[in-house]
């Protein structure tokens, strides 16, 4: 390690190396890069314990800890529609220590809420991407509607009369359905709730024509017969319902949506800091064992890197902004 001249001549070789020891802002960034992880790392989580994006982050984050030799500790924020745990870790020192495990409301929230506290793209630097879980459309098995098909046919018939639920404006299941509504050509109305639970208990009361949900919320359901799917927003389907056709399989060609999951960190966060962070993810990613609880919770673990993840968020961004404005969805 060379100390500068200028130091040197001033403080003699002694004092400007207690100088330089003492002050980590003098070394060059690839020593301290080097030196990453020196200390805990935290995962900040945007919702509730117990969440699918909870029990992501904390697979994720127990492998990367065994990998890389320091503690990951899971920090929940909910609140705000995840915009409060987005924006902590967005305003965080960009040192690699705080990291957000985020969902789709990274690609919508932007478009949903007339003030963000961030930019996604501006103040987030993407890590990877995990996978995600493609959402399924249920009816009650009382429903006339036994296929996809039908269902269209069904709300074309009855323009305005039939229903759907969600766990609220905004919410992945509320975009998907009014993308499924456009794309369907039907005149459907949508029902907001405070919870994704509360809709699926008035459609399993025979209260809403249809819902669009993560199949592991459905699953339960399905499996005791009190819920019907009809297909799976997916490009192919999926291990949790085998049997279950994709949209293009039933009819709805090209039509996918689902809730996925990402890491990222600060925007200023050094690159080779996030290069070594991607690297550690998709490592874990890789774990027979984090793959397995990952798939039990209903996942697809398909990984991306840095760069992927980056260029899977601007479409993501671009394609909900047009569904939002299109449908006049506000989440104020």
């Amino acid at each position: 390690m060379t100390i500068p001249a200028r130091i040197q001549r001033r403080l003699g070789w002694r004092a400007a190396l207690c100088l330089l020891l003492a002050c980590p802002a003098l070394l060059p960034t690839q020593t301290l890069a080097q030196a990453f992880p020196s200390k805990p790392v935290h995962i900040v989580v945007p919702f509730a314990a117990g969440g699918a994006v909870d029990v992501v982050a904390r697979a994720v984050g127990q492998q990367m800890s065994a990998q890389m030799g320091v503690p990951f500790v899971i920090d929940n924020k909910p609140g705000a529609s995840a915009n409060l745990g987005a924006d902590f870790v967005a305003k965080s020192a960009p040192d690699g220590y705080t990291l957000l495990m985020g969902a789709n409301g990274l690609a919508t929230n932007g478009a949903l809420f007339t003030k963000m506290p961030f930019d996604t793209m501006r103040d987030l630097a993407p890590v990877g991407r995990v996978g995600y879980a493609p959402l399924v459309l249920v009816v009650n098995p009382s429903s006339r509607a036994k296929t996809l098909g039908e269902l269209i046919a069904l709300a074309k018939a009855q323009p305005g009369k039939l229903n759907y639920g969600s766990a609220g404006n905004g919410s992945s299941g509320h975009l998907a359905s009014e993308l499924f509504k456009t794309r369907a050509g039907m005149d459907v109305q949508h029902i907001p709730y405070k919870g994704g639970s509360l809709a699926i208990t008035d459609l399993l009361g025979e209260r809403l024509s249809f819902m669009v949900i993560n199949p592991l919320e459905a699953i339960a359901h399905v499996r005791a017969q009190r819920l019907l799917p009809l297909a799976v927003a997916s490009s192919k389907r999926i291990a949790l319902m085998p049997e279950l056709p994709t949209f293009s399989e039933a009819g709805l060609a090209g039509f996918e949506a689902s809730v996925w999951w990402g890491m990222v960190a600060p925007a200023a966060t050094p690159k080779d800091v996030l290069a070594r962070l991607s690297v550690e993810m998709l490592k874990a990613l890789a774990d027979p064992g984090v793959r397995e609880k990952l798939n039990n919770v209903g996942a697809s673990v398909e990984p991306q890197d840095a760069a992927e993840f980056g260029r899977f968020l601007k479409a993501e961004i671009d394609k909900w902004s047009g569904v939002i404005k299109g449908a006049a969805i506000t989440a104020d």
